[in-house]
């Protein structure tokens, strides 16, 4: 703990362009040294007390309240959950390729919100410019750059367009079910679809070649912005093909060396543990074999493409050895690489979303499946920010007893604490404090594309404090509980 006398707080708040609500507060000396920098998540979200006593049934449409961004994702792994409850271990073919279209559809309009809304001004404009412009109205007024900004609202729509074809509604839909999917994909819908796709990718490849010119032209800049050593964790395929719906675990430390590989679902409780810390609502994984100061790891589009051996899709795919080779083949701990590791990803979603689309699955055959009942449940998939955990016990009347949540944005609280120490130490210390340099410490955290709001609860008791104070601000009593 530092002591906070003779230091001079300097307050972020609110992060702005990210999901939810955070600051970061730093500590500086008279000579405005860094002494402290840290990210504070400022919003507290029930959702794991929510659903206790709830029927299981409910589960997978209400945790999806916690967010607005990206509630597909709980929607699906609380649906994942579900399965493993009523043992549908292996869904029927319309049922799981129904809520692949979904998730890719997710992906998509994520990561395009992401990149074309939130950090492109960073990187068209310039850290330090002036804030009125730094923003996706300066895009769209700035000649140009006006078709990029369109095309980043047509790619998030065509997304949203996929995810209620299959969810019923663009936000907090209802399609998955315990089990399976409650609809086909009707040939109406796919055609209207098959129309622009090829618009779509076309799109998709455009950006993904300006994030990648940008990060090489500037690479002298990004490589130590905010970057250090890491472990990296994602699930793989069992052949190690990215999946970012469904497949193992696998962690691998900075160097590339396997930590472990192909651990179910059902058993990642015994390999990541959780650690909670007094100033903040996020909780701190790691690996639990390496311990809380050695195992945590960063998830999401730069861990997946680390941890993968190949992606099954063209373009994703050559792409991905191209963006390896930026490292001679090993893992890759540029944070500002996040971007084009997430746009390789925006392709692929759009790749995946074409093979689906002719697939004749989606408009026939059964929906939902079932088999022996369980009495706990796990789901885990890849959502767009990063390794999505969801677990649950029911009890024998259908009630959720227990709930825990390691959301993605959770998993990165450690990498994105380090980021935001590093990028004040490396900028901001000794200098004077500028809105510009401040920014610089946002760019560091919007490159995880982190959802507060999702990624906040706690263990334990919830301090209260009550002061009372006169009309000339003098304190008269105080009570505090939980403290």
């Amino acid at each position: 703990m530092i002591s906070q006398k003779g230091l001079r707080r300097v307050v972020i708040e609110p992060v702005t362009r990210v999901e939810g609500h955070g600051k970061v507060s730093l500590l500086l000396d008279e000579k405005n040294h860094v002494k402290q920098a840290r990210l504070h998540i400022v919003e507290f979200r029930g959702f794991e007390r929510f659903v206790q006593g709830r029927p299981y049934w409910e589960v997978p449409v209400l945790v999806q309240r916690l967010c607005g961004i990206c509630p597909v994702s709980h929607h699906l792994a609380a649906a994942k959950a579900m399965d493993m409850l009523i043992g549908a271990d292996e869904l029927t073919p319309a049922g799981e390729k129904m809520r692949r279209l979904m998730h890719y559809g997710q992906t998509l309009q994520s990561h395009a919100l992401h990149f074309f809304h939130l950090v492109s001004p960073d990187l068209l404009f310039g850290f330090d410019a002036d804030p009125k412009i730094r923003n996706v109205i300066g895009l769209a007024i700035t000649p140009k750059y006006k078709d990029l900004a369109v095309q980043g609202v047509m790619l998030r729509k065509y997304g949203q367009e996929i995810i209620k074809a299959t969810a019923g509604k663009k936000i907090h839909g209802t399609g998955a079910v315990p089990g399976g999917i409650n609809k086909h994909l009707s040939e109406q819908e796919r055609d209207v679809f098959l129309e622009d796709i090829d618009q779509m990718l076309d799109w998709a490849v455009a950006a993904l070649e300006l994030c990648k010119s940008y990060t090489r032209d500037n690479l002298a800049k990004l490589k130590d912005f905010g970057s250090f050593p890491s472990n990296h964790l994602s699930i793989v395929r069992e052949d190690g093909c990215m999946d970012l719906y469904d497949g193992k675990l696998r962690a691998i430390d900075a160097d590339g060396k396997m930590i472990f590989d192909q651990v179910e679902a059902r058993d990642y409780f015994k390999y990541i543990q959780e650690e909670v810390r007094s100033w903040s609502y996020m909780k701190f994984p790691f690996i639990s074999k390496l311990g809380p100061r050695e195992g945590w790891y960063r998830v999401g589009p730069l861990a997946r493409i680390n941890c993968c051996d190949y992606i099954d899709t063209e373009i994703a795919e050559k792409e991905r050895k191209e963006f390896m080779a930026l490292t001679d083949g090993k893992p890759n701990n540029i944070t500002m690489c996040y971007h084009w590791a997430r746009m390789i990803e925006t392709v692929h979603a759009v790749e995946k979303i074409e093979q689906l689309l002719n697939d004749p699955d989606l408009q026939a055959g059964d929906l939902v499946t079932r088999g022996e009942r369980r009495d706990e449940c796990m789901g885990i998939l890849e959502a767009p920010r990063g390794t999505l955990f969801h677990h649950y016990r029911v009890n024998e009347q259908d009630q959720v007893t227990m709930a825990n949540l390691i959301v993605s944005t959770t998993n990165n609280n450690e990498p994105m604490n380090r980021a935001v120490q590093k990028v004040a130490a490396d900028y901001l210390d000794g200098n004077e404090v500028t809105e510009g340099l401040l920014n610089h410490i946002e760019v560091a955290i919007r490159a995880y594309d982190p959802c507060l709001s999702c990624a906040t609860h706690a263990i334990g008791r919830m301090p209260l404090a009550v002061e009372l104070r006169d009309a000339h601000g003098e304190l008269i009593d105080s009570r505090s509980k939980g403290a």
